[in-house]
Formats: structure tokens, C-alpha cells, sequence
């Protein structure tokens, strides 16, 4: 009986071992690796993105776009 308990805690050792060094540590280190990868893109969008500010067109005023949209609608009338 003694032997029986002993293989069975060896065997729960064993799956605790390989939960361990087969899934938990590999999953920690793509999501620390994934992390770093996002912080960097970050990064690099937030450098990339400073120059062309001052390119971009000035932001439109709501009643200089009031008189945009009057200037495109068409009046629609039925004819019969």
C-alpha cells in the first residue's frame, strides 16, 4: 500500500512539474513578451504621429460645416 501512495504522490509531483514548466512559464513570458511589444508600437505611434501634427488642416468650426452641409443638399421635389 505504501507503494501505491508513494507512485501516486509521484505522479501528482510530476503533473504539478510539468503544469508548471510546460504551461505556466511559457504563458508568463509570451504575455510579459506581448506587453513589451505593445509598449514599444506605442511608442513608436506616439513618435511617428508628433511630426505630421503640424501638417494636418486646421479643425473645421460647427457653422462653417452648417454651411457646408446647406451648400451640398439638394432641394427634392416630386413631379407628377
Amino acid at each position: 500500500m505504501n507503494i501505491i501512495r508513494l507512485l501516486c504522490e509521484l505522479f501528482v509531483i510530476y503533473l504539478l512539474f510539468k503544469l508548471v514548466f510546460d504551461f505556466i512559464i511559457p504563458v508568463y513570458r509570451t504575455t510579459k513578451q506581448m506587453k513589451q511589444k505593445v509598449q514599444d508600437m506605442h511608442s513608436r505611434m506616439e513618435q511617428n504621429r508628433g511630426p505630421s501634427y503640424e501638417t494636418q488642416s486646421p479643425p473645421v468650426k460647427p457653422a462653417e460645416k452648417q454651411k457646408d452641409i446647406a451648400k451640398e443638399y439638394i432641394d427634392f421635389e416630386e413631379v407628377k
